[in-house]
């Protein structure tokens, strides 16, 4: 099992330093998320500044752009990192879609089958010459003249992920990608029960092995050294775990436990804009099923005990920042190994 480091810088000029001091830490991956800065400017920065982490994007909403700019800038990032770039994608949800990025919202697994299909077909067109043509429902493809094609690079191999919390991304993962992103908002029990089951459904539908896709999972962690800094940081957990809760696509991992009713409540609260009072709403069993609560020496294990066997890499969601809250990150680094 692999450990990652999620970095969510304060502006651009910090992504160099926080990836490169994750590096030092011993960090297998740098993740970058969409939420306020552009992820593949992050990816080009956090690859200039290292040599050996790989650099991924947690996610990449693909709906708001094109496939073939995306490829692009895929295709720049592997070759500025010499193969150490991944490519996650996420399908975000309708309201984001629509409101935040002006976008369309239709079919959005047959639409995010055809993007990633686009992509290597665009890769595939730069590395080998191959004509561009690709006929879908949601993407047509054929016009890639010389002057717009960027031509070989020495590692065209760029992994692709897929995010998902239902078992229908799982299965869509495992029959075409590289890796699937398990949402932070989780349950071992669902990731057992639902998703990996799943996934392996999708795998044999494409003839591949276990090992061909990597599940990778983001994880809530509730650590400190008083009683005082675990109370604080469980509330603060809370209040995130309120707000994925409160989206209805995300209710099947409550409705899986039989905490339905809890999703319907906290819905209720976001659509009236009453966010304040949403952590109130969860209880301490729904948690400690998401979240894995450990002093901060004891973490690695707690993590590695809980998640053997069911995610390949992962990360802890709080972000990653040097001196922050004196949480030990390169004993966590080093308890995981390279």
């Amino acid at each position: 099992m692999l450990l990652d480091a999620r970095i969510e810088p304060s502006s651009p000029s910090e992504v160099g330093w926080l990836a490169s001091q994750a590096e030092r830490a011993g960090f297998a991956a740098v993740r970058l998320s969409e939420t306020r800065h552009e992820p593949f400017v992050a990816a080009a920065l956090a690859l200039a500044a290292t040599r050996r982490v790989e650099v991924m994007t947690e996610v990449a909403i693909a709906f708001a752009r094109s496939p073939t700019v995306v490829a692009h800038a895929a295709w720049d990032l592997a070759a500025l990192g010499e193969g150490r770039f991944r490519l996650g994608l996420g399908s975000q949800v309708r309201a984001h879609i629509e409101r935040r990025y002006a976008a369309t919202w239709a079919s959005p697994l047959g639409r995010m089958r055809e993007f990633v299909q686009a992509l290597r077909a665009l890769w595939e067109c730069w590395q080998t010459g191959k004509p561009l043509r690709v006929e879908g429902k949601f993407y047509r493809l054929s016009l890639m003249t010389p002057f717009f094609n960027p031509g070989p690079v020495a590692h065209p191999r760029i992994p692709v992920g897929l995010a998902g919390v239902n078992p229908a991304w799982a299965r869509l993962a495992g029959e075409l990608a590289d890796a699937f992103h398990v949402h932070p908002f989780h349950t071992p029990a669902y990731l057992r029960e639902v998703l990996l089951p799943a996934l392996q459904g999708g795998l044999a539908r494409s003839g591949r092995p276990r090992q061909a896709v990597q599940v990778v999972g983001t994880v809530f962690v509730v650590t400190g050294r008083t009683s005082q800094e675990l109370a604080a940081v469980r509330e603060q957990v809370r209040s995130q775990v309120a707000f994925y809760a409160s989206t209805p696509s995300y209710r099947r991992v409550l409705e899986h436990h039989g905490w339905g009713e809890v999703g319907q409540r906290l819905s209720r609260l976001a659509r009236l804009g009453r966010w304040q009072e949403m952590a109130s709403v969860v209880p301490d069993e729904v948690l400690q099923a998401v979240a894995v609560e450990a002093s901060p020496e004891e973490v690695p294990r707690a993590l590695q005990e809980r998640y053997r066997g069911l995610l390949d890499r992962l990360a802890v969601y709080s972000p990653y920042r040097p001196g922050e809250r004196q949480l030990p990150w390169e004993q966590w680094a080093a308890a995981f190994g390279p």
